[in-house]
């Protein structure tokens, strides 16, 4: 288990789900806030190459979101909505626009390690091996590694 620097990031051999862990220097509440809160979500996102703009963050069991990043003239739209969000876990559907049939049910886990250290768990489960796979070729590590290192750094900065 990294304590910071990388995600571990895994697929499930049995079910079509990707699991990703990564212990962060800051509380679960500023990790809840991080993932909630529409402006520093779009700070700590995605790779270091894109920049993203919210343009629907309804952050409640309940609501819905949509972002999309940006890079070169590029755009890759997300959209889900968050069917149950409490401050130890968020659950939400993700779908990238350009595959609209390739939705996930991703769950959040915010873990108290004490001295304002905390872990956070992801696992995203998708309707086929295929699609799990697909997403694992598609230099996903690249966002969640760089997303996570911005968000460290808001952390430490105390933005977040």
């Amino acid at each position: 288990m990294s304590t910071s620097g990388e995600s571990k990031i895994e697929a499930d051999p049995n079910l079509p789900i990707i699991r990703i862990v990564r212990e962060f220097a800051g509380t679960p509440e500023q990790l809840f806030r991080a993932h909630t809160d529409p402006e520093l979500f779009a700070r700590w996102i995605g790779p270091s190459s894109l920049r993203t703009r919210i343009e629907e963050w309804d952050a409640r069991s309940g609501g819905s979101w949509r972002f999309v990043s940006s890079r070169d003239g590029e755009e890759y739209a997300f959209r889900g909505c968050f069917h149950e969000v409490r401050p130890d876990r968020i659950v939400q559907t993700f779908t990238y626009e350009g595959d609209p049939d390739g939705v996930a049910l991703e769950t959040l886990w915010f873990e108290d390690l004490g001295n304002g250290r905390t872990r956070l768990r992801t696992q995203s489960l998708v309707d086929s091996f295929e699609a799990r796979d697909a997403w694992l070729r598609s230099g996903m590590e690249v966002g969640v590694n760089e997303g996570h290192a911005k968000l460290e750094e808001m952390l430490a900065d105390g933005t977040a």
